[in-house]
């Protein structure tokens, strides 16, 4: 997830990991700047989907590395997650 601010400010970045079976999605990268710049580089170059959501993005950032999302985010992020299989399982196979 990505929050681009105007050019005066920093952009951020947090990348989010599920595997089944894991109690929640944990936070595995996050950054500001030159940090957050190269998490959405690195997701676009493995044709990892990249969401922008300002507000989602400020809250994820107060998670620490590898702990799993807070309860209170579940619902939204199960929403985006739910969101971007649909769109994953529209796009024609390659």
């Amino acid at each position: 997830m990505v929050n681009k601010p105007p050019s005066d400010e920093r952009a951020l970045a947090v990348a989010l990991a599920y595997a089944p079976g894991d109690a929640a999605p944990k936070v595995v990268a996050k950054g500001r700047g030159l940090i957050a710049d190269e998490i959405i580089h690195r997701a676009r170059e493995h044709g990892i989907y990249v969401h922008e959501s300002p507000e989602l993005v400020t809250l994820l950032m107060q998670v620490n590395m590898d702990d799993h999302i807070p309860p209170q985010l579940y619902i939204v992020v199960a929403e985006l997650l739910a969101w971007l299989y649909q769109v994953e399982s529209d796009k024609p196979a390659q």
